[in-house]
């Protein structure tokens, strides 16, 4: 528990820090670089990758069950174009994620997950002209079943997302869970308290590599890795030819106590820039 609100309260902090005391540090020109940089994308666009993979898992016999098709479609929507007061946007956010397993008989979709939410966004630049946003966002996410299948929570979320250097971009993401225990009992020690991120671009415009890595509440059990290695094969689309590795737990809703390993390939479309978390 120490941890947890620790990892909140260093979040909360330096977006409080970063906004506030190191602005007199940067001119007023780069304040408003920061903000254009959330302007000059349309108000509907892209939030977290969309992308429609199919992959089979790495840890037992492969069979027409087990292999299927993962498929995630996520936008978000910014309400204003003039900041609200403390210099933050407001947005809302949509992303939906579906398991199919497609070589199965009947080819159903084992599982659905929807996952709306509203944010606030402050950008903003560290010393050295680091562009940053920080974040506040309550979210729901669930699978929109019931009774036993029923798997459903809510958060509030606290992130700083930045791009330290050219090639890298690093995010770090805390949250509140607000879960019913009564239908969805120890799943807050598998959605953890937090999750870190990061973006290497290996060749800009071409190649580029994401780790997410979300922690437990367990010392060392529970929590999540995804890794994918995207090929962009035309510098002026925007999609990608994407290798994904999946291994820990919830990378789905209704098996968040199973624990997968699972090798994906697949198309992605990125956001144009960098996300707000």
């Amino acid at each position: 528990m120490r941890s947890k609100y620790l990892l909140i309260f260093i979040i909360l902090f330096s977006i409080q820090v970063n906004s506030q005391i190191l602005e007199p540090i940067v001119e007023t020109k780069k304040d408003f670089r920061a903000a254009d940089s959330l302007l000059k994308e349309p108000s509907f666009s892209v939030h977290k990758d969309n992308y429609f993979l199919t992959g089979v898992p790495i840890n037992t016999a492969i069979t027409r069950d087990n292999a299927d098709v993962k498929y995630q479609v996520s936008f978000k929507l910014r309400l204003k174009s003039k900041p609200l007061w403390g210099g933050f946007y407001p947005y809302l956010m949509y992303t939906q994620k579906a398991f199919w397993d497609i070589y199965a008989s009947s080819k159903p979709f084992s599982e659905i997950n929807f996952n709306p939410g509203v944010a606030i966004v402050r950008p903003f630049y560290l010393k050295g002209g680091r562009l940053t946003y920080g974040t506040i966002s309550l979210e729901h996410e669930s699978n929109g079943r019931d009774s036993i299948y029923s798997r459903t929570w809510n958060m509030i979320a606290f992130s700083l997302k930045s791009q330290i250097s050219p090639r890298w971009v690093v995010g770090l993401r805390g949250w509140i869970p607000l879960v019913d225990k009564d239908d969805n009992p120890g799943l807050t020690k598998y959605v953890g308290y937090g999750e870190a991120s990061a973006t290497y671009q290996i060749q800009p415009g071409r190649w580029s590599a994401d780790i997410l890595f979300r922690k437990g509440s367990g010392l060392i059990n529970y929590g999540s890795l995804q890794t994918q290695v995207n090929w962009r094969p035309y510098k002026n689309e925007n999609y990608y030819l994407t290798l994904q590795w999946f291994v820990g737990y919830t990378e789905s809703l209704i098996d968040y106590q199973e624990h997968k390993n699972m090798l994906r390939i697949g198309f992605t479309i990125k956001p144009e820039n960098m996300g707000i978390f």
